[in-house]
């Protein structure tokens, strides 16, 4: 028999922007538990969005979220002994969850400049629909649309 869920954690917003979203985001952002580190990637890069965009930078980020998050994902499902890539809706926080990965993924496999820099761009760039996080909503979309026939097993 399964086990009862673990309670969601409660995450505070973030100091400046005052958003659950963007500290949600710099939650992902962080490697070996260093939200000093993280915190300061994500805020250099909103003042290069800012300068580069003029526009303000949360309103970018927001806009590259919505932009790069999936509507459609394939799950395997076995199925009579054979798997089959089953699509599925994506629920809202897996939404925004696959978004901010394939965000900082693309940042992070940018080479040459800065993290910042690689983020703010990366976020200019999803904004725009174009990029890597893009590329990658559009892989799953395109999966989900070739699976379409085995929809009746979800």
């Amino acid at each position: 028999m399964r086990r009862r869920r673990p309670d969601k954690r409660k995450i505070l917003p973030d100091p400046i922007y005052n958003d659950l979203d963007v500290a949600k985001f710099m939650n992902y952002l962080m490697l070996d538990g260093k939200k000093g580190v993280s915190e300061h990637i994500f805020y250099n890069a909103m003042d290069y969005v800012k300068t580069r965009t003029k526009k303000d930078g949360k309103e970018i980020f927001q806009l590259a979220i919505k932009n790069a998050s999936p509507s459609l994902e394939v799950k395997s499902r076995r199925i009579g002994g054979a798997n089959y890539q089953v699509p599925i809706e994506v629920p809202k926080h897996r939404q925004f969850f696959l978004a901010s990965h394939w965000i900082i993924n693309s940042a992070r496999s940018r080479s040459g400049k800065s993290m910042s820099d690689c983020l703010a761009l990366e976020l200019i760039s999803a904004a725009n629909n174009e990029g890597g996080a893009i590329k990658k909503k559009e892989d799953t979309h395109r999966m989900a649309e070739a699976n379409r026939a085995f929809a009746h097993f979800r």
